[in-house]
């Protein structure tokens, strides 16, 4: 069995997740009507098309774990055709898969299993782009605070990873690892990657003490630290080389820029901020913009300007192989920026490949066939085209 099947496996969904009473707690009470009234008038075997309105990446694995998992603690018998398989992309309103079985033992199924469909795909979809976008760069997932809850914090990890798997596929990197031990195993890791928070920071009442106390905790590991806390990026970067000279000589610190949205790295300001793009990536700036690529090249927070800046003071210090971490709202179009200004990154820390609208997360289900008689409503016949072709 294959790490990532393995680590799909190893998924498993809580036992009050494969109970009646607590799946009928939170269907829609619609769907429980419509069992009460097949379970006395007969079943029928019905195939539903579920599907997306918006282009996804397929990442519906532990939708259909849950599905599966559920059918085999109640006893009866599910179908699943997959159209597309996980991490390929799908058209909009495109089938992701059929699933097929009693009408009575499915109708309580649809509002959870939609629940597990619509956001991982979206945010797969999102993960795909980010890392396309900077396909040389390695990304962490860093979600899981922005998560509503441990089945959502397990669906976005899962999400970002299958749509990791499908950049990877076109030559990126992608994402090597994510912030916490629990959802590890889907980007083949053991546990969650990270070393300190800002509250370490001022706890330790300064930057390089940070460091020399993490040093003192972890002295077989990688120094990472973050270098904004006081708004002395560049000084204090330069303080914690100087400090672990020989680690720094050996690329084992990192410093990771998370400067927030208030205000510009330590020695900038608008016009330091174009003079350093000019320095480093000529023309860059000088093509019309949106006022927000204008933000994510020379503005406040983590910009292009402001990497560009960290690497050339590094540089010109003598650590050259000291490498730069960056976060803070690391989206599709900021990476789109970070590549077009060239920016030295060597690694993203990001959560925001999670669905920016919520409302484009909305999975569908329609039921297209009854006792293999083909029947959808008005509007939906387009779902029936991929049955009758795999039918032929």
């Amino acid at each position: 069995m294959s790490s990532w099947n393995q680590a799909l496996k190893q998924a498993k969904t809580p036992r009050q997740e494969l109970e009646t009473a607590q799946i009928e707690g939170r269907t829609d009470a619609y769907f429980l009507r419509m069992r009460d009234i097949v379970r006395q008038f007969g079943d029928s075997r019905v195939t539903y098309a579920v599907f997306i309105r918006r282009p996804v990446v397929a990442a519906y694995g532990l939708a259909l774990r849950w599905v599966e998992n559920v059918a085999q603690h109640q006893g009866f018998a599910v179908e699943i055709t997959e159209v597309h398989p996980e991490g390929t992309w799908v058209g909009a309103g495109d089938p992701l898969f059929y699933l097929t079985g009693s009408l009575e033992a499915l109708a309580p199924l649809e509002t959870l299993l939609l629940q597990k469909t619509g956001a991982a795909c979206v945010a797969a979809h999102n993960a795909y782009q980010m890392a396309l976008a900077l396909p040389k760069v390695p990304f962490l997932a860093m979600d899981a605070r922005h998560c509503a809850g441990a089945e959502m914090q397990e669906l976005m990890a899962y999400a970002a990873a299958v749509g990791s798997r499908a950049a990877q596929k076109e030559g990126a990197v992608g994402f090597i690892g994510n912030a916490n031990h629990d959802t590890a195993r889907f980007f083949g890791q053991e546990r969650g990657l990270g070393t300190m928070p800002h509250a370490f920071i001022g706890y330790a009442g300064s930057t390089l003490r940070a460091a020399e106390m993490y040093v003192e905790r972890f002295p077989d590991e990688g120094l990472t630290v973050l270098v904004d806390y006081f708004g002395q990026e560049v000084s204090d970067a330069l303080a914690v080389c100087r400090r672990f000279p020989e680690r720094a000589a050996a690329g084992n610190v990192s410093v990771r820029l998370d400067t927030h949205g208030g205000r510009f790295l330590e020695g900038l300001d608008p016009q330091r901020s174009y003079e350093v793009l000019e320095r480093h990536t000529p023309g860059t700036i000088r093509r019309y913009r949106s006022e927000k690529e204008l933000r994510y090249l020379v503005g406040t927070g983590v910009s292009a300007a402001a990497i560009w800046r960290m690497r050339e003071a590094l540089d010109e210090a003598g650590f050259t192989k000291v490498k730069i971490i960056v976060s803070s709202g690391f989206g599709i179009a900021k990476c789109t920026a970070m590549h077009d200004a060239s920016a030295p990154i060597d690694i993203v820390g990001t959560g925001s490949f999670l669905p920016d609208r919520w409302s484009e997360t909305y999975a569908t289900a329609d039921i297209v066939a009854y006792d293999e008689v083909p029947r959808v409503k008005i509007g939906r016949e387009f779902l029936l085209q991929k049955l009758q072709e795999r039918a032929k």
